[in-house]
């Protein structure tokens, strides 16, 4: 069995949506990883706002509770196309950490760090969702391509709303 064919998603139901099924499998790949991503910048976040402290307490304190609440949204949106596509969505945080490219938050960061890291974040994330899109669109899966591209503004906009508060703008 070639390595590639050991880490392709199993298609539990075939699905007939005009999508051939190893366009669907690269696409439930590629999503998996937006999931994964997702799912720990959630978590990294959500971190940060519990344990934010100083001067901009209040302002961190309240972004990231609005950032960690639309990551959440996008975490059940994400994990429903790959069901949606005919493929199982990864489960478990070693499966998440194994598949993001965003990496869990590690020390104490004092807040202006907090900030610098999101930033980070949001954009690789940004650039990781671009990738999907462009095979989402190479593959005519326009739901998909429409999801993530939304998937992109919102985290743009939140890495602009972090650097302005960190007075990087």
């Amino acid at each position: 069995m070639p390595a590639t064919a050991a880490k392709e998603p199993k298609e539990r139901i075939p699905v007939a949506i005009g999508i051939d099924r190893e366009d669907r499998a690269r696409l439930a790949e590629l999503l998996s990883q937006a999931l994964a991503d997702t799912y720990v910048l959630y978590a990294k976040i959500q971190g940060f706002h519990w344990n934010v402290r100083g001067p901009l307490f209040y302002a961190i304190h309240k972004m990231t509770e609005a950032q960690y609440e639309d990551l959440g949204a996008a975490i059940d949106e994400v994990a429903e196309r790959i069901r949606a596509i005919g493929f199982l969505a990864p489960n478990t945080l070693a499966k998440f950490l194994d598949l993001a490219e965003v990496k869990e938050a590690s020390g104490d960061p004092e807040a202006a760090q907090m900030l610098e890291t999101l930033i980070k974040d949001h954009q690789t994330v940004a650039r990781s969702l671009r990738h999907a899109v462009e095979e989402a669109d190479r593959v005519d899966d326009v739901f998909t391509a429409d999801m993530l591209t939304a998937r992109i503004g919102k985290h743009e906009e939140f890495a602009w709303m972090l650097r302005a508060l960190g007075g990087r703008e």
